[in-house]
């Protein structure tokens, strides 16, 4: 492979309403980044509730036409995205590299996973089968549809810019509503580029639209009365907040938030493996996925085992510009969250952590102003600790040393997060009472990133997910479309005169 050419664009990424790229007059800017240079590259616009206003209104003058659209025919418009996605991805990849810092090979696997939820998508006219029951009553038939709410809204986080909202934008257009997504300021640039080729694919004007903003954004979408649903990736803090006030609102909401990842590496576990995945989900990214672990919980004898191996990997890993085809770990994606993070690490020290590998510091050739931060692993962390407790969100791997199994299961279910966890070990009954004990929603058995596929939903529990459904796959579905039951009978068949009690099955 080659490497990839680094992507520029020098303009101001603006909005994109009504299949127009819109630059309003008066209009906030704010900065975007490069990590790995620490330089601003750009600026991004920030809508107002005005702005907002105008991409609502072209929204709902598109759906009544789109909602009638047959799902065959909206599936068509996304077979032919998807033929331009895959043509475009090592595109999209160096602009997630380019704004995020994460390496590009990582980037490339973060569009392959949208894609694949594109590919779920255009499966709809399967998926929008109803129910029918002849007969339910005497001379009476019943039957289940699901329609468009009409227009949805998805407000995505900086660390996955194309795959979370693809987690929602493909699967309700193909329910046929219409959509306005508000990115993350921080790297807003794919956001145009999948908006450019969904037109291409012959995506009706007004179907698809971009806000770019802050929270002034964000709070009109959730104030409008004719946004009917908003789903949301973040920190819990935010989905709380987006939860709460869509509900008062009256809208439907899906809000993902934070996470405390565990993995725990039972004594029988395959070590080295186990530790190839720590290092992995940990570092990965640079630790900045909802997905990381940022705890290893070691069980009896397996700590001594793992830990002069993880030690000696956190050492040696490669962090540089992530355009580098041997690049392990890029930059933290801006100054402020390097800051937060290093802050994270002086209060595991003065907690009383062991910290072993101390990334703050790093230099990396030529890019001596990037925001670097290098893998940090603690060992003797306990569950009061600050860095236990909270989201760090960066490359911190913090080492809880347990007894037995039990302990682990009641350490990983004490947890206010119940995100995603995983379990290495060779037991097979261990493995099975795992996953059906542990309190989180989505558990995996020797797999240390347990992210589901397409057609299996995304989402955690307890404070992890604010909301009655997942996201993407058939919950997706079900997010993006309302139950409508019709009961029939036709004239021949009524009984003259008024009925007074309940009907019933007759």
């Amino acid at each position: 492979m080659n490497a990839p050419q680094a992507f520029e664009i020098k303009e101001d990424i603006a909005h994109y309403i009504g299949g127009q790229v819109v630059m309003p007059q008066g209009t906030r800017f704010a900065d975007v980044h490069n990590p790995a240079k620490g330089s601003v590259a750009r600026r991004v616009a920030l809508a107002s509730k005005a702005d907002v206003g105008k991409a609502v209104a072209a929204a709902q003058a598109a759906f009544p036409a789109w909602g009638n659209t047959s799902p065959l025919r909206r599936a068509r418009i996304l077979f032919k995205y998807l033929d331009l996605l895959n043509r475009h991805r090592d595109e999209l990849a160096a602009i997630i590299t380019a704004e995020h810092g994460k390496v590009f090979t990582d980037a490339q696997g973060e569009v392959t996973r949208g894609i694949e939820i594109l590919e779920f998508a255009t499966a709809i006219p399967e998926l929008l089968k109803g129910d029918y029951t002849e007969q339910v009553s005497t001379d009476i038939d019943n039957w289940v549809m699901r329609q468009p709410l009409g227009v949805a809204a998805g407000i995505t986080p900086f660390n996955f810019p194309v795959m979370v909202p693809m987690w929602m934008f493909p699967v309700a257009i193909a329910c046929g509503n219409t959509f306005i997504l508000k990115p993350s300021p921080t790297d807003p640039s794919a956001s145009l580029l999948l908006a450019r080729l969904l037109k291409e694919a012959g995506l009706p004007d007004g179907v698809f639209n971009v806000v770019q903003g802050d929270k002034e954004a964000v709070d009109a979408l959730i104030e409008h009365p004719d946004v009917r649903a908003i789903s949301f990736v973040g920190s819990t803090p935010i989905a709380n907040y987006i939860y709460e006030r869509g509900a008062h609102f009256g809208k439907r909401v899906q809000a993902l938030g934070g996470a405390k990842n565990h993995m725990v590496v039972m004594p029988d576990a395959d070590i080295d493996k186990a530790v190839d995945a720590l290092v992995g989900a940990a570092y990965g990214s640079a630790g900045e996925r909802c997905m990381a672990i940022s705890v290893a919980v070691l069980v009896g004898e397996a700590a001594d085992k793992v830990m002069p191996k993880l030690i000696e990997r956190t050492k040696t890993l490669k962090v540089k510009n992530g355009l580098e085809l041997d690049a392990e770990m890029g930059p933290i994606v801006t100054r402020a969250a390097l800051d937060r993070i290093t802050g994270y690490i002086e209060k595991g020290v003065a907690g009383g952590a062991k910290l072993l590998v101390d990334g703050r510091g790093l230099k990396v050739p030529g890019f001596d102003q990037g925001f670097w931060l290098g893998g940090t692993l603690f060992d003797a962390v306990t569950p009061d600790m600050t860095i236990y407790k909270e989201e760090i969100f960066g490359p911190v791997l913090s080492c809880v040393r347990v007894a037995n199994f039990s302990e682990a299961l009641d350490l990983v279910n004490a947890h206010e997060f119940g995100n995603g966890v995983a379990c290495f070990t060779s037991d097979g009954n261990i493995a099975r009472e795992f996953a059906r004990r542990v309190q989180v929603g989505m558990v995996g058995i020797n797999v240390p990133i347990p992210v589901p596929m397409a057609w299996h939903g995304f989402g955690g529990w307890k404070r992890s997910l604010f909301g009655d459904t997942h996201a993407y796959g058939k919950e997706g579905v079900r997010f993006y479309t309302k139950q409508k039951s019709v009961m029939q009978r036709w004239p021949e068949s009524i009984s003259k005169g008024a009925e007074f009690v309940m009907p019933t099955s007759k």
